[in-house]
């Protein structure tokens, strides 16, 4: 299995596994100039959960695939927190914040899937 799937997945797993809803994976593939491949856009229903979410995918990431993120940032609020695997990039709000910034419609070209949530 190709490496950015199976990272794609474990992010997925890792958002699944602390309650994180509203999943989109965003599909950059196509888009000339796109800074990843995917993008995993989802939220969760406080600060502490946005948290929770943000380490269970970092753990959940490196321990399964052995990737560590290149970068992360917004952990001082926690209100938007962003991780940079590379290939792909894992967007955690909270609802208003999603509401307000609506990443996923800044990318109209590319294939959005809405993962179901899980409980």
């Amino acid at each position: 299995m190709d490496n950015t799937q199976d990272l794609l997945e474990k992010v997925i797993e890792g958002i699944q596994d602390k309650k994180g809803n509203r999943i989109t994976v965003v599909d950059l593939q196509e888009i000339d100039d796109a800074i990843c491949r995917y993008m995993v856009v989802c939220q969760g229903g406080s600060t502490t959960q946005v948290g929770a979410i943000a380490n269970n995918v970092v753990d959940h990431v490196r321990t399964h695939n052995g990737d560590k993120p290149i970068a992360q940032d917004g952990r001082k609020n926690m209100e938007w927190v962003a991780i940079d695997f590379g290939s792909v990039m894992t967007h955690i709000f909270l609802p208003e914040t999603r509401e307000y910034y609506k990443l996923e419609q800044l990318w109209e070209d590319a294939k959005l899937t809405q993962i179901e949530d899980i409980y």
